[in-house]
């Protein structure tokens, strides 16, 4: 068999080790103990989401540009310096996003605060692969609760088959696609609370 796929034993040895170091990091994560939201944190926030984007577009991925994520380009209207928030755990930050009431772009007809808007949710490189979008989502789950809010919703390009996937394993599901002018298809993704 080894002379067939000499391979095999290196391939084994890979798979077992990264679910060791699964095991590791949801171990990990568990000693950290639960995730706190912290609002109102925009510099941190937009510092994260670069480093998140510059990590992205280093390995090929299509990312959000540099010039969008500033302060001038993110608040807006629906997300006000209060809506930008960092995820802490254990004295550290793991992840930070933008949490609106209401979203005029892709939810127009939606009452404010019937549900929260998650954009730009990215998890720092360290923490990647630790099961940080599923925190993170009991942790909205239980804001939404406390403020009376039914949903928690997002956007993404229909064609982002990774993000695709996280979300669709923290319990989101697309409930609909809107052609864009530029060609591409949002898919719009909603949690009940």
């Amino acid at each position: 068999m080894r002379r067939l796929w000499p391979g095999r034993y290196l391939v084994e040895k890979f798979i077992c080790k990264c679910l060791w170091l699964s095991d590791c990091c949801r171990e990990r994560v568990r000693q950290m103990g639960q995730i706190e939201i912290l609002f109102g944190e925009v510099e941190k926030a937009v510092s994260v989401m670069r480093a998140v984007a510059a990590w992205g577009r280093g390995r090929g991925y299509r990312v959000w540009p540099d010039e969008w994520l500033t302060e001038e380009e993110l608040i807006t209207p629906n997300a006000r310096p209060e809506n930008f928030c960092i995820g802490m755990m254990a004295g550290e930050i793991v992840c930070a996003f933008i949490l609106q009431w209401a979203d005029s772009d892709y939810w127009p007809d939606a009452p404010q605060y019937e549900a929260a808007y998650l954009h730009k949710f990215c998890v720092c490189r360290k923490f990647a692969g630790m099961g940080m979008t599923g925190l993170v989502t009991e942790a909205l789950r239980a804001e939404c609760r406390k403020r009376g809010i039914r949903y928690i919703r997002l956007d993404t390009g229909l064609d982002e088959e990774a993000v695709k996937s996280i979300y669709l394993n923290a319990g989101f599901k697309i409930v609909d696609v809107i052609d864009c002018r530029n060609g591409r298809a949002m898919a719009l993704y909603e949690l009940e609370v």
